[in-house]
């Protein structure tokens, strides 16, 4: 299927029997950094509600996993956006993120955070594009340093902190 055929696609909270499905979309869509599948199944179960599951035709084609941060209930952190390839081009990955926060989890919500490492520009340019949706700002700081806390395996992950959102 070509990137610019419109898909119906339906977003729905992610069920525990996604998480092989996510698993292997994961694995699909470098640089993503791929996680077990048990880490997978509690994404799709623990936190169902502050995640989102894009199926076409009972196929996975998109998943977005996040949370509420511990002790801030007004920040929602996004850890992985996957969209597969056939689903790319459609704006996909903003549905998902705004579908998210209009979850009841999400009801106080103010600001939305993730890390991205500085090369990957597709989420630069997908989050820097829904702050830019949502008239708010994108602050950016390093948030987990290549040197200093990953033994110099994994690029520096930068927080992007958007808001306030509403």
């Amino acid at each position: 299927m070509s990137k610019t055929t419109h898909l119906t696609i339906e977003l729905r909270p992610p069920l525990p029997e996604d998480a092989a499905s996510v698993f292997k979309l994961v694995n699909q869509c470098p640089p993503l950094d791929p996680n077990s599948m048990y880490c997978n199944l509690l994404q799709c179960s623990h936190f169902a509600g502050t995640s989102i599951a894009a199926v076409c035709q009972g196929e996975l084609v998109g998943f977005i996993s996040g949370y509420l941060i511990p002790g801030r209930p007004d920040t929602l952190f996004i850890w992985q956006v996957a969209v597969g390839e056939k689903a790319r081009g459609q704006g996909l990955a903003t549905r998902m993120l705004q579908n998210i926060w209009l979850q009841p989890q999400c009801s106080n919500v103010s600001y939305l955070e993730t890390t991205i490492t500085e090369s990957n520009q597709a989420s630069w340019a997908l989050f820097q594009g829904l702050a830019n949706k949502l008239k708010t700002e994108l602050n950016t700081s390093v948030m987990f340093d290549r040197e200093r806390h990953f033994d110099n395996e994994h690029d520096t992950e930068m927080l992007v902190r958007i808001g306030p959102i509403k």
